[in-house]
């Protein structure tokens, strides 16, 4: 079997209000990597059942995370986009895996300790097994590449962990790649508007805590404007961030979308006050997000059909890639 060179595969959760991490932590950098590498992006609505969802909401979510793919420019037709329910070799192979990895490697997972918290006794079994099934979805595909953020770095070791030792374990040379993180960009871990230490999140209470892909530009501005700052104006060096986690989000935040580094940013804002920085970042935010919010809105609105049929054509390739990869793992465990 050939081995892939450049194949990329990462995911999104549809469990509702994409916001600006996803955006600049994920989707955005999908977009990049598509005239370098074979790109397969999946929604993993596997992964989102860990905790329950409500099933008519988590069909709407699929098709909105597969509408913001396609609105901030991912094409469909030359690279991947399916929903990973429709091709069983996820669950399959996570079964593989679930009986290669070890109870130890999960016991080290920081997310589930996060997002059990003290009630990890009543948490699904899903959720604890949920970095297994990343391998699988990873491995599945024996893709080289995973773009990630910061706090995905854990799991993809784990990924690669899995890998290693299924390698090792059935005698099978190489036959899994161990995939390399890909960690992009200035804003690979965008913080909250309201406390710039804890991360943007979908399940935070205050709305104002993040930025969503469905914002109209009134209420992009009306965050911005509300976010946490400080009295001080901008300092003229990175290292004058340090301590300022307010600050330093939304400096992130300005050099993630105009594509600069943060250091860029503070030629230009340095010695600033928020009051002049806020309105120039709400005003790149519009321009960037707008037109994506509009097309995904259209795409919602009048275009379910036709994300339906994509999701559907996306599950055929992804299904023909990952048939002869299932078929050959099979052979290394001794089914038949």
């Amino acid at each position: 079997m050939t081995k892939p060179q450049n194949r990329v595969f990462s995911g999104v959760q549809p469990t509702g209000n994409l916001h600006l991490g996803n955006y600049l932590g994920a989707i955005r950098n999908f977009v990049g990597l598509q005239d370098t590498h074979e790109c397969i992006y999946c929604v993993v609505d596997l992964h989102a059942i860990t905790v329950w969802q409500d099933p008519k909401e988590l069909a709407s979510n699929t098709r909105e995370v597969a509408a913001a793919y396609i609105a901030s420019g991912i094409d469909p037709e030359t690279h991947i986009i399916f929903n990973q329910s429709k091709v069983a070799a996820h669950a399959e192979l996570a079964w593989i895996l679930n009986c290669v990895a070890r109870i130890g490697w999960l016991n080290r997972m920081t997310q589930f300790k996060d997002k059990a918290g003290k009630d990890r006794e009543k948490a699904s079994v899903g959720l604890y097994a949920y970095p297994v099934l990343m391998a699988a979805d990873i491995l599945a595909y024996r893709a080289t590449h995973v773009p990630v953020g910061e706090d995905q770095k854990q799991h993809l070791e784990l990924a690669r962990d899995v890998a290693q030792k299924f390698n090792n374990d059935f005698n099978a040379a190489d036959f899994f790649p161990l995939p390399e993180p890909l960690i992009m960009g200035e804003a690979t871990r965008v913080m909250s508007l309201r406390d710039g230490t804890k991360k943007m999140s979908k399940s935070d209470p205050s709305d104002y805590s993040r930025i969503t892909l469905k914002d109209d530009a009134d209420a992009i501005a009306k965050k911005i404007r509300k976010a946490q700052t400080d009295p001080d104006p901008l300092p003229e060096t990175v290292e004058g961030l340090a301590g300022r986690a307010g600050a330093d989000n939304l400096v992130g935040i300005y050099a993630a979308l105009a594509d600069m580094t943060k250091a860029d940013v503070l030629k230009d804002f340095g010695g600033k006050q928020f009051g002049e920085f806020k309105p120039a970042l709400a005003e790149l935010a519009v321009a960037k997000l707008s037109p994506i919010t509009s097309e995904m809105k259209r795409m919602m609105d009048d275009d379910q059909a036709y994300i339906d049929a994509m999701l559907e054509k996306g599950a055929e390739r992804a299904r023909a890639i990952a048939a002869p990869v299932w078929a050959e793992v099979r052979k290394y465990v001794g089914f038949i």
